[in-house]
């Protein structure tokens, strides 16, 4: 692995960041006390992003991407971890997985989603069905030609400003030596599409503007061709594509962490007590000292587990480590950034308390802690025979 940035890494950075400080922060307050994304600030965001010719960088160019590989992408999804996470999300990626689109499908939902003509949104967390996803609820049963879907999805983010939703449900059983196992299938569904409502969720403390939504199938028809990938293959599709999403919940809890440590340091440096910057004194400085060195830990975390999946290695317990230790240190170090600013670093005259109630989902979604300690230590127990 190469531990310098290449002259064109470098440039995605600085393009990234000085778009997300230019762009993202002047907003932030805004969306904070509103609670929404207006549609005016998503359409131009989108399309400043379109003439930068960065949208959708995730993809390959061969369909009309960024042609990033997975370091690249884990580079700029680090700068735009700066920022609101409601305003970046208007930087298009696009999920990976609509690469499995084939024929039509193609033309009515990959490439419209590359151009910036549709949004998606990923669909699979139900009420009774987070980590569980062989114990979700919703299901498809064949009719003719058709499925007929219903149940409930939950906490979907992105799906406020979808035009269509990558669904997966349960489309079958088997019965094997541990019990019955549900078979698993995706599907595009459109937004508006007769028996399909998606409304509002739930009101929560993070990522205030990027609202999660609810999705309701009631005898939802959909034809055949709206499965993606095969029937009964929903795991095949997601293990395919859905891989690496965990990086993109490490490497933005590195850039959130590196912001959180500027303006602390900053702070050290202008805030005077007894005399002196509070820098000067071993009890402030040595957090800064622990801050760093946690961050950094978990870049190269990060960064070593998108270096692994370029260079064709497995990289399963690596990106798990990642999402686990980096999404972990950003509570730590947005926890120490209010504790040096004190009680000016519980008002919202600051955006410490946002990142600090921003910090405590990263534990959760793309799987939690305690899920990512299983498939660390699964892993290394496989290995010998555990």
């Amino acid at each position: 692995m190469q531990f310098g940035l290449t002259e064109e890494q470098e440039m995605i950075v600085d393009t990234v960041r000085s778009f997300v400080e230019n762009e993202i922060y002047p907003l932030e307050n805004e969306i904070e006390r509103l609670g929404e994304v207006p549609k005016e600030i998503a359409d131009e965001i989108k399309s400043k992003v379109l003439a930068m010719g960065f949208y959708a960088p995730n993809f390959p160019e061969d369909v009309g991407g960024g042609g990033l590989n997975h370091l690249e992408f884990a580079l700029l999804e680090r700068e735009l971890g700066r920022g609101s996470m409601a305003l970046t999300h208007f930087w298009g990626r696009p999920q990976n997985i609509l690469m499995a689109c084939e024929g039509e499908q193609r033309e009515k939902y990959l490439l419209p989603a590359i151009r910036g003509e549709r949004m998606d949104a990923l669909a699979m967390t139900e009420p009774d069905a987070g980590s569980d996803v062989r114990g979700m609820k919703t299901t498809a049963r064949r009719d003719g030609d058709d499925w007929i879907l219903n149940g409930t999805k939950h906490f979907i983010s992105g799906a406020a400003h979808a035009d269509f939703v990558i669904v997966f449900v349960a489309t079958g059983e088997d019965m094997t030596d541990k019990g019955p196992k549900k078979r698993i299938t995706c599907f595009l569904v459109d937004r508006g599409h007769p028996g399909f409502e998606i409304t509002h969720g739930y009101n929560s403390v993070s990522h205030r503007g990027y609202d999660n939504m609810v999705l309701s199938f009631d005898d939802c028809r959909i034809p055949n061709s709206q499965v993606l990938g095969e029937v009964d293959g929903g795991f095949d599709v997601m293990n395919t594509w859905l891989y690496a999403t965990r990086i993109t919940v490490a490497t933005m809890c590195v850039g959130r962490a590196r912001r959180v440590l500027d303006i602390a340091t900053q702070y050290c440096v202008d805030r005077k007590q007894f005399g002196q910057q509070i820098g000067k004194f071993q009890g402030v400085s040595f957090k800064l000292a622990d801050m760093v060195t946690e961050i950094d830990a978990a870049d190269w975390l990060t960064l070593a587990s998108a270096w692994r999946l370029d260079e064709g290695l497995e990289a399963n317990r690596e990106i798990a480590s990642a999402k686990l230790y980096a999404s972990e240190m950003l509570a730590r170090v947005t926890d120490e950034a209010i504790q040096i600013h004190g009680g000016m670093g519980l008002m919202a005259d600051l955006p410490l308390e946002r990142f600090w109630r921003d910090a405590r989902v990263e534990r959760i979604w793309d799987g939690t802690s305690e899920i990512q300690r299983h498939i660390i230590s699964r892993d290394m127990l496989r290995r010998l025979g555990g």
